[in-house]
């Protein structure tokens, strides 16, 4: 990988911090010893906020005796808070998912996401430099 920095769209934050995923285990390793580099902006972290609080992902944060607070403190822990990035040259479908995208390309950084939405987009954003993965196995 040429750039060391990642971008996470909110489920794989969600996978990696909340559902305890085995498979984002490296990416947490990797995070943690400082391989990698996970830049976000605020508008990234205003979503997880937002997502922590639906009804169906509280549920889950209860199961695993977690709080909203403490996945936030991670994220503010682990993540650089950058500049929102300029709109990117490819669109995609989820206006939600966009933000993602154009600091992926802006930071030719890796984009994790299991997004269809992303994933469909994966030979257009190619082209432009950023790699997005679906899987997060193996990436540290």
């Amino acid at each position: 990988m040429k750039n060391d920095s990642v971008v996470l769209d909110t489920n794989i934050v969600l996978d990696a911090f909340v559902f305890d995923d085995p498979a984002a285990q490296p990416l947490r390793e990797g995070l943690q010893r400082g391989a990698l580099r996970w830049i976000a902006t605020q508008p990234m972290r205003d979503e997880l906020a937002r997502v922590l609080a639906y009804p169906k992902i509280a549920k889950r944060l209860a199961f695993y005796q977690l709080e909203a607070a403490v996945v936030l403190a991670q994220f503010d822990t682990l993540a650089q808070i950058v500049d929102v990035a300029p709109k990117a040259t490819v669109t995609c479908k989820d206006a939600d998912d966009q933000k993602f995208i154009d600091l992926a390309v802006a930071h030719n950084s890796l984009l994790l996401s299991k997004d269809q939405a992303v994933l469909c987009m994966t030979k257009r954003l190619l082209a432009l430099g950023p790699i997005v993965r679906a899987a997060i196995a193996n990436i540290a």
